[in-house]
Parts: C-alpha cells; sequence; structure tokens
C-alpha cells in the first residue's frame, strides 16, 4: 500500500491494477484510520479517474459476498451526496417497477452523505431485508424486488466504514456502491451527482463489462432524472457510450420545482413515496417518480424510448402499485439489522 499512497500525496493516479490493490488493502484493514482518510480526502479533492474508479470497483466486488441470478436484473442506485433533499425516488422507483412485474435487484445502505438511505426508507415501508441468498432469490420470484444491504454483502467494507462516516463528504465509495451490485445486475440506471462522475463511472461501467447502464445527472446538480430543468444522461451500451441532454417536456411533462418534493428524514421520505402511490403526490414527487421508472424501463430495454416509459409507469400509480407494496410488506421475513 506504500506505493499507491505515496502515489496518491504526490498527486499521481494510479492504475487500474494499483488501484484495486490499495482497496483492497483498505478492506483487509491493512491501512491504519488516518492514511485511509487522507487517500480518500486527497483523491476526492483532486478528483477520481476512470481507472482508479474501476480498480476500486473491481477490489469491491472480488471481496464481496455476490451471487449468481439466473435471469436479467435492473438496479436503481444513486451515488447520494447531491444535497437536494429530495425523498428516495430510486427506492420508489423500484418498487413501482417491481409492481410491473421488472426484476429489481436493489442496492442500497441506510444514510452516508444524504439525509436518508434507501435501507433507512425501506424500514419505514415496512418492507424487510433479505438475510440469505436463499430469501433474496425467493423474493426475486415472488415479488420481483429483492434488496442487497450493502453492508451484509459488502462486509470487508467494516474497515473503510468508520472512515466515510467521519468524513462525512463525498469520497470515492460513492461511486462504488452503484457499480458493485452482488447480483451482478446487468441493467443500471444510476444517479451521479456530478457530469464529471458520471462521465468517469460510465467508462468504468464498461471496463467492468456492464451490458447497458444510464448515468442521469440534472443541471440542477440533482443525482436523478430531474423535473426542474435538463438532464444530462450517459448511456453505455454494449461497447459504446453515448450522452444526450433530456428535458421533462421530452415525456409530455413540464418542468417545475422540485422544493414539493423534499423529506427531512426517512420517515417522511416513506409517507412521501405511499401518497404518491395512492395518486396523492404532489406533482414535483410524482413527476420525479414518473421520470426516473421511464427513464428505467428505457434502461431496461421495456420500452423505446423514456416517454413511453414514463406513460407506462403512470398506469402503475394507483391500485396497481398499492396492492404490490402490501404484499411487500406483509411477507414475513427475517430483517438484518445492522
Amino acid at each position: 500500500m506504500s506505493r499507491a499512497y505515496e502515489q496518491i500525496l504526490n498527486g499521481e493516479p494510479l492504475t487500474a491494477a494499483d488501484a484495486e490493490a490499495a482497496v483492497t488493502d483498505m478492506m483487509e484493514g491493512k491501512l491504519d484510520y488516518e492514511r485511509m482518510a487522507a487517500l480518500l480526502a486527497i483523491m476526492q479533492y483532486r478528483g477520481e479517474t476512470a481507472e482508479e474508479v474501476t480498480g476500486f470497483a473491481r477490489g469491491m466486488i472480488n471481496k464481496a459476498a455476490t451471487m449468481t441470478i439466473p435471469y436479467p436484473v435492473l438496479d436503481t442506485c444513486g451515488t447520494g451526496g447531491d444535497g437536494s433533499g429530495t425523498y428516495n425516488i430510486s427506492t420508489a422507483s423500484a418498487i413501482l417497477l417491481s409492481s410491473m412485474g421488472i426484476a429489481v435487484a436493489k442496492h442500497g445502505n441506510r444514510s452516508v452523505s444524504s439525509k436518508t438511505g434507501s435501507a433507512d426508507v425501506l424500514d419505514h415501508l415496512g418492507i424487510p431485508f433479505q438475510a440469505t441468498e436463499e430469501e433474496t432469490l425467493q423474493r426475486l420470484r415472488d415479488y420481483h424486488l429483492s434488496f442487497f444491504f450493502a453492508p451484509v454483502y459488502h462486509q470487508a467494507m467494516k474497515h473503510v466504514a468508520p472512515v466515510r462516516q467521519k468524513l462525512q463528504h463525498k469520497t470515492i465509495f460513492n461511486l462504488l456502491g452503484p457499480l458493485t451490485n452482488p447480483g451482478g445486475a446487468q441493467r443500471r440506471i444510476i444517479g451521479v451527482y456530478s457530469n464529471g462522475a458520471a462521465e468517469k463511472m460510465a467508462a468504468a461501467a464498461l471496463n467492468l463489462g456492464i451490458e447497458r447502464a444510464l448515468f442521469v445527472t440534472g443541471e440542477d446538480g440533482m443525482d436523478e432524472v430531474t423535473v426542474q430543468g435538463v438532464t444530462n444522461m450517459v448511456e453505455v451500451r454494449g461497447n459504446r457510450i453515448d450522452k444526450f441532454a433530456f428535458h421533462p417536456e421530452d415525456a409530455g411533462l413540464t418542468t417545475m420545482d422540485a422544493s414539493a418534493a423534499k423529506a427531512d428524514n426517512a420517515e417522511m421520505s416513506a409517507r412521501m413515496i405511499v401518497d404518491t402511490f395512492e395518486g396523492n403526490g404532489t406533482d414535483a414527487a410524482t413527476g420525479l417518480l414518473l421520470l426516473n421508472a421511464g427513464a428505467a424501463l428505457y434502461v431496461n430495454g421495456n420500452v423505446e424510448t423514456i416517454a413511453q416509459g414514463v406513460d407506462k409507469s403512470r398506469a402503475y400509480l394507483g391500485e396497481p402499485v398499492m396492492k404490490h407494496l402490501k404484499r411487500l410488506q406483509s411477507k414475513e421475513e427475517v430483517s438484518v439489522k445492522q
């Protein structure tokens, strides 16, 4: 680790191989707290490279408890750290998509750099985590939705977690969660806090062999498809990376302020999700859900355009998604506690 540490201190970028070795040392507890904090802070300050993101992601995947899912699955995940304070849109989108019969392997955690994490909201919604591979596969078969609680599958991260909590700002690990799905999801919609980070993650996704992914960043800084204006999108498809801009009007919606979609805590976020599912959500909360679920349907190959995805998603609000939510809540399983 001394070589990689010295390179970082000298402002030199790491190769993917050196980055993989560095994160492996971190996860094996070979680097003390102070050095780990310094390394992460310096990398974040100067900007992580695509090669470094690739290497760190490979190292995490190699140390993770992964599983093989015998059919295609989708992940809706985000980097967090955008500071927008909106409700948990990617979690709401995962539930809505699964109500359509789309298999969603949602990767998430408790809050690290945002107000609420997906795990916090699922607690308040009464949706259990899965404790074993058998439960995970059964849940996917029965309900088309399973939640990969990151600390269970990435137990080697126990050495890094305290440093992330103490730093209280974005690090390279914000970029890694969406790239290290334990179920190996080949289709992903990933919200990213900046255009630069999205481009690095897209390059890393290509290096990691992810089949199709859509990285989305609102020009307002939101790590979602935003209702407040333009969303910049970076799409990985096969061996290509394409960039394009998307407006709410492209899907038949109007540009609007998103302040009515803010949630101060997990309980408020869960309540906003239920209100939106019932058809009683604010225009902003509903628009955000429809745009992000619609984009997920697009990247998953269920529709040809995001606009078509928005129309399909709208049809599942109300009774269809509420019936599905009640089924998700009623299943008795062992919840995984942190």
